[in-house]
Order: structure tokens, then C-alpha cells, then sequence
């Protein structure tokens, strides 16, 4: 029997078999795990994408995570974990604040190596996208659905040097400039159409920018100051920072020592022939009080450097809806960002800042006076507005 070979391919076969079919077994189920990682990695990148898209328009990160979530869910994803972080906390893109990054991880069964394993086996994706700014923006006005959130009248001569004038305003004459107005800025962009009725001059755009995504509020992380020492009067040659509970009516002569004031109970105003002055300060105006400077006053302020309220000049309260005028003599400077989101602001003066250094965001913008504003502030403590930004995804 031992010498006997007739049988033997079928003893091969059968001692092989178990081997070929653990193969193909094998085989099968690796061949699922790919799909799966590649149906999640898909889910993550439209994931990352779609966040980075809310992002970019301002959305706060719940609505950034429940927007996540549903475009993950709607691609593939299982329920499993998500998580999204801005910046993202690895790869190449960690800790830049224009990136996005998406994280996904699901357990998925075993099946032929279920005989070898008991535990599940875990897929973990990653993708990451990055907003590229465009175009800044010097003038910025938020509100979404006001005719002429921007607008440019009178005998306004306005030269915006590197940066553009954005309107999130859907409606058909979000920008209007009109009358005997000029204005000069490398693009105008809207989300919704403009009225350019009078000298309009773009240096980097043959045409203003139209239905454009809107531009997220650039100061929305700003935290609201907390009160200082308080006071209940302006007297006095040098003021101190400080919550004013009585607002602050400016005569004569002051300056504004360094450091964040609050200002409550009453209105801000700036009167006629005044002369203020002070640098490193942030004006904080809670609801309640308009903010109001007289044609006459001289005032020269500038924000503070760095720190907490860097570049951030006059701050209103988020949910504030009183005026704000703001004029002053040829001598003026407002040196900073003037942040007033809910407010209407009509800028009067002919005056910027310094170096041209002035920053205007607000529900809707009025531009009256004659002006130069220049977009490179970053020696005086400001940030960039990011006007239009392109996001693509990078990992």
C-alpha cells in the first residue's frame, strides 16, 4: 500500500482544500475592509468639505458638527465615532486655524477570521480641508438681506489700497455707490448684486465679484470684556480704563490711558472741538448706547497691539441695534477695527487711521467722507478679513 500511487492528487486535494478555501476566505473579507475604507474615506472628505464650507460662512460649531455628520451619514458612514477639529490636531495642516480636519472610525464584523479573532476590526479615516483667502476686505458689511448694506455716497472719495469692500447682503443692490461718490478698491464683492452708479475703480477685478459665499464675521471669537473698576463720570484730564456706568460724554481735552473701557447707562459721544486722544485701548458699548462723534472733534485712537483685543479698536455689543456716526476733522485717526455687527455705521469723517490702518465691520456700512485705507495693518496689532476664501481639500 505504501508503494501504491493511484489516489494520491486526491489526498493533495483534499489536505489543500481547508488551505485554498481559508485563502479565499481570507481574500473575500479583505477585499470588503478596502471597500469599506474607501466608501469612509469618501464620506470623510465630503465631510471635511461640507464643514469647511460652514465654516467659512460663520457657522458655530454645533451646526459645523451636525452638518458633518449628516453629509458623512448620507456618503456611507455608519454610526461609529466622528469627530471634528478646527485646526486640526495632526498631520500637516496641525494647528493652522484655516484648516478643517474630519475624523471617522467604525467596527466592522468578522467573518472566515472570526474562527482566529474575536474582537471587531476598526477603520479610521482622516481628511482635512483648507480655506485659502482670496481677497480681504477693509469694509465689511454682515447683514444678509439689507439693500445697500454697503454704500457709498455724497462726496465720499474712498481709496482702499490691497483690500476690497464685501456686502453679505443678498438683496439686488447690495453695494451701491451713487451720487458724486468715488471709490478705488482692488475688487468689490457681494453675495447678492451691485449698484455702481458713480466713479467705481477695481485694480484686481475687470468687474465687481457677484452671488458670492458670504463672509464669515471676522471678530466672532472676540470674548465680551468683563467690568473693571467702575466709574460714574468723565472728569478729569486722563481717564482710566474701566466700566462707565453713566456712558462717556468727551469735552476739552482728555486722553484715554491704556486698556479696556465699558461703557453702560448712557451714550457714547465725542463733542464738538474735543480733542481725545489715547493708544492701546478697546471701547466697549453695551446695548443701549450710540456711539456718536461730533464734525468738529480731533480724535486720535489706537487699539491695543496684542493681547486678548489686539487691532480691536470699538467693539458694540453683539445684539446692539443703536446707531453709530462717526465724523471728525482731517486730523483724526481711528487706528483699529471698528466692529459694530448688528449696528448700522455712517462713517463721516474724512479720516482712517494711521498708515490708513481702519478696519470697518457692521450690519450695514455708510461711507461719507474721503478716506485711504490701506489693508497691511499687521504692525498695529490687526488681523486680516478674510473677504473671499476657496476651500480645497488637502488631505
Amino acid at each position: 500500500m505504501l508503494r501504491e500511487t493511484k489516489g494520491n492528487i486526491a489526498i493533495v486535494t483534499a489536505l489543500t482544500v481547508p488551505l485554498l478555501a481559508a485563502g479565499a476566505g481570507f481574500g473575500v473579507e479583505t477585499a470588503f475592509w478596502y471597500h469599506k475604507d474607501v466608501e469612509l474615506q469618501q464620506a470623510a472628505d465630503k465631510a471635511a468639505y461640507t464643514a469647511a464650507l460652514e465654516k467659512r460662512a460663520g457657522a458655530n460649531s454645533s451646526k459645523i458638527l451636525n452638518t458633518a455628520t449628516y453629509i458623512a451619514t448620507e456618503n456611507g458612514y455608519q454610526p461609529g465615532t466622528l469627530a471634528v477639529h478646527y485646526p486640526p490636531t495632526a498631520g500637516a495642516y496641525a494647528g493652522d486655524p484655516k484648516a478643517i480636519e474630519v475624523q471617522l472610525s467604525i467596527q466592522l464584523p468578522r467573518y472566515f477570521t472570526s474562527f482566529f479573532f474575536d474582537d471587531m476590526v476598526t477603520e479610521r479615516v482622516r481628511a482635512v480641508a483648507l480655506m485659502q483667502t482670496a481677497a480681504n476686505a477693509c469694509l465689511l458689511a454682515l447683514s444678509t438681506t439689507m439693500s445697500h448694506a454697503a454704500r457709498f455716497s455724497g462726496s465720499a472719495n474712498l481709496n482702499l489700497a490691497g483690500c476690497t469692500v464685501m456686502s453679505n447682503s443678498m438683496t439686488s443692490d447690495s453695494v451701491l455707490v451713487q451720487g458724486s461718490a468715488a471709490l478705488t478698491a482692488d475688487c468689490i464683492i457681494a453675495v447678492g448684486n451691485v449698484e455702481l452708479n458713480a466713479d467705481t475703480t477695481m485694480t484686481e477685478c475687470p468687474g465687481a465679484v457677484t452671488n458670492a459665499p458670504p463672509a464669515a464675521d471676522p471678530f466672532a471669537d472676540i470674548p465680551v470684556p468683563t467690568s473693571g473698576t467702575t466709574y460714574t463720570s468723565t472728569g478729569g484730564a486722563v481717564l482710566q480704563p474701566g466700566h462707565y456706568t453713566n456712558g462717556m460724554s468727551l469735552s476739552g481735552t482728555k486722553t484715554l490711558s491704556p486698556g479696556v473701557y465699558i461703557v453702560s447707562g448712557g451714550n457714547f459721544r465725542i463733542n464738538a472741538n474735543a480733542n481725545i486722544s489715547g493708544s492701546g485701548v478697546t471701547i466697549y458699548f453695551t446695548a443701549g448706547t450710540s456711539v456718536s462723534i461730533n464734525g468738529t472733534a480731533t480724535v486720535n485712537l489706537s487699539a491695543p497691539t496684542s493681547g486678548t483685543y489686539s487691532g480691536m479698536l470699538f467693539f458694540g455689543d453683539r445684539s446692539a441695534t443703536d446707531g453709530v456716526t462717526l465724523n471728525g476733522t482731517a486730523d483724526s485717526r481711528l487706528t483699529g477695527a471698528v466692529y459694530f455687527a448688528n449696528q448700522d455705521i455712517n462713517y463721516l469723517g474724512n479720516f482712517s487711521g494711521n498708515g490708513g490702518c481702519t478696519q470697518v465691520v457692521g450690519r450695514t456700512v455708510e461711507w461719507s467722507g474721503s478716506a485711504a485705507i490701506n489693508q497691511d495693518c499687521t504692525a498695529y496689532g490687526m488681523r486680516t478679513i478674510p473677504a473671499t476664501q476657496l476651500v480645497k481639500l488637502v488631505e
